[in-house]
């Protein structure tokens, strides 16, 4: 790897409360209930400080700017426009934003009130992440959500009022007492609301989550795969191309911000929880590059009073970090790139890791058995049988 080959850098925003905590998730997130006050000064006081930590690690490195910003949760608006506007100033008065930056926010319909967009908008952010999951009453209240399909809707047309013309909209399947009629449902209702993008992908019971110790009745196997069929054709007859393992977008509206890590690009990461991952360029002595690069992962503290207690610890917000090994590389780019339905070159893979094509024997030859894998000399990318089976295909780069 060279300095030249230094990642596109994007930065990661973690806002952990939530209303009601989902049976299904398991993010990092935090019950408040709906009329709480949260701190949002001390937090965006906090965000900012961890920022300039995080860019701490970057003076006398190549400088690089901000491609997108991603604002995850929890549900982030929960927060008030006044708090992002100070934020996103903060943001601007310590590192550079790309022409065009895409600045996305996580919504859940449930905690939005007239005039909210609007602000949003304002403070600079240019794209939507609508969390709807489902329009059925029934799927709702099993999944915990506080909004209905009405509200969903309205959420959608006050986005479009107040200007934003870039939108994804969450949906899940595979849901209890789900049919193949009521998948379908979804995403037909979904497309007329005219989104840029879909997210539409299968529930999973993930361990700490209420529906991982209480599981609910999910459907067959069978109608799982009729599910997946169908709605992937209607989609695709909806003008949405299947980009990734588990997104959909029309033509140029992929996520920039998510192509930017299956891509193994680069992110910092500030907030309760946060991850980051970075490229950092070895320097001597004499602070001259070597020409060699560190891989290198940080996470923050998970509790939101925790981290803010961090504010006064001379430590800062780091709460680990981690170099990662090179024997450990070709696992770690695999389980990104390989969620691309496109693929990823060699030359790419080559330079944001290092690795050579020798490195990924003998998975190669164990994908290729199996018919997992689609190589030629430039490009490599799971088969469609390998998307379906992707956890069976990455294993097999597991040394």
């Amino acid at each position: 790897m060279s300095v030249e080959s230094l990642s596109p850098l994007s930065l990661y925003i973690h806002v952990p409360w939530c209303v009601r905590k989902c049976p299904y998730c398991d993010f990092n997130s935090h019950s408040v209930g709906r009329d709480a006050h949260l701190p949002e000064v001390e937090y965006i006081t906090a965000l900012l400080a961890d920022l300039d930590q995080d860019l701490q690690c970057l003076q006398g490195q190549p400088e690089r700017e901000l491609q997108s910003i991603f604002i995850g949760g929890g549900t982030p608006s929960l927060l008030s426009g006044q708090a992002y506007q100070r934020l996103f100033d903060g943001i601007r008065e310590r590192v550079a934003l790309s022409e065009g930056c895409e600045i996305t926010l996580e919504a859940n319909p449930g905690t939005l009130e007239q005039g909210r967009f609007a602000a949003y908008r304002a403070a600079g952010i240019n794209r939507l992440s609508i969390g709807v999951q489902t329009f059925q009453p029934e799927q709702l209240s099993v999944l915990g959500r506080i909004h209905s399909a009405q509200e969903a809707e309205r959420a959608v047309a006050s986005a479009r009022a107040a200007g934003f013309d870039n939108f994804n909209i969450d949906l899940m399947h595979g849901l209890p007492g789900q049919t193949l009629e009521t998948a379908l449902d979804d995403i037909q209702r979904a497309l007329a609301l005219k989104p840029t993008h879909l997210s539409w992908y299968q529930l999973t019971l993930e361990p700490n989550t209420e529906f991982y110790s209480r599981p609910p009745v999910l459907p067959e196997d069978d109608l799982l795969w009729d599910i997946q069929d169908h709605g992937h054709e209607m989609l695709e007859s909806g003008g949405f191309r299947r980009y990734e393992i588990s997104a959909y977008a029309l033509e140029g509206r992929g996520a920039r911000h998510n192509l930017n890590y299956w891509k193994f690009g680069d992110y910092l990461g500030i907030g309760a929880g946060a991850h980051g991952k970075l490229t950092l360029a070895k320097t001597d002595s004499s602070g001259n590059f070597t020409g060699e690069l560190q891989l290198q992962r940080r996470w923050k503290s998970r509790q939101p009073q925790a981290y803010l207690r961090r504010m006064q610890d001379p430590r800062g917000f780091i709460a680990g970090q981690q170099e990662i090994a090179p024997e450990e590389l070709a696992l770690e780019f695999m389980m990104n790139a390989l969620r691309l339905t496109d693929g990823v070159s060699f030359e790419e893979m080559r330079r944001t890791t290092g690795l050579e094509r020798e490195a990924l024997e003998p998975g190669l030859s164990l994908a290729r058995a199996r018919g997992l894998i689609v190589e030629d000399d430039a490009l490599l990318r799971a088969s469609p049988q390998g998307l379906l089976f992707l956890n069976d295909l990455l294993a097999m780069f597991d040394t």
